[in-house]
């Protein structure tokens, strides 16, 4: 926990609750250990949305298909939202979520299957782009995924990126880190770093749920 837990406690006491059946997934994946978004990020997320109006999303980690499913309530009815996931038994219960009648804008969502960076390069081929994209996925592939991740963004699209604080450890020195967590605090740092001194990126790191960096891309200037 970042935040003090009473103070995240609060605010996440006044928000507007979700959908009954988007709250029966959350309950599900908090059960079995399911990471997802938390509540903190959830009323980040849905303001964004609200805000940026997209119209074409890129999701990169669908997990259970939370995340798309609880974009899909927040968005206008012509936007379409990829989402990309590789682990079978995730998408498993994936496929069996978006495919589900009971989430009313599940036909919003498209499921792409495959390896992030195999299926990012498929996108840049494909010429496609998108205004907003949600990286949620392997922290430690964040930087191998940033190069096609800017080539589809479109300009004055937002970028957004979830669990960059890693619970407030990406402070700390590296050697005070398990040796088995270095690697991904080292690449968390350098993404960080990254996007906090790209040109064509305007980034802000806020301390909610557990850290997200919001990246607006700025416009080419030939």
């Amino acid at each position: 926990m970042i935040v003090d837990e009473r103070i995240a406690a609060y605010i996440n006491s006044l928000a507007v609750e979700i959908t009954p059946e988007l709250l029966t997934l959350e309950k599900e994946a908090l059960k079995n250990h399911v990471p997802i978004i938390k509540k903190e990020t959830q009323g980040l997320l849905k303001f964004i949305l609200r805000l940026q109006q997209p119209k074409c999303i890129l999701e990169v980690g669908t997990a259970i298909g939370f995340s798309a499913l609880f974009m899909s309530e927040y968005t206008n009815s012509d936007c379409k939202i990829t989402t990309i996931e590789k682990v079978p038994m995730r998408l498993v219960e994936a496929e069996k979520n978006l495919s589900s009648e009971i989430y009313q804008h599940k036909d919003k969502v498209t499921l792409r299957k495959g390896e992030a960076l195999d299926v990012l390069k498929a996108c840049v081929a494909e010429k496609t782009s998108y205004d907003f994209i949600f990286l949620d996925a392997a922290k430690a592939q964040y930087m191998s995924f940033l190069p096609e991740l800017l080539k589809l963004l479109d300009d004055h699209g937002m970028l957004v990126t979830d669990n960059v604080l890693q619970d407030g450890t990406v402070t700390n020195s590296r050697y005070s880190i398990t040796r088995r967590d270095r690697t991904i605090h080292s690449r968390m740092r350098d993404y960080l770093y990254t996007i906090t001194h790209m040109e064509e990126l305007e980034t802000v790191i806020l301390p909610v749920g557990d850290g997200v960096a919001l990246s607006y891309k700025k416009v080419r200037i030939c």
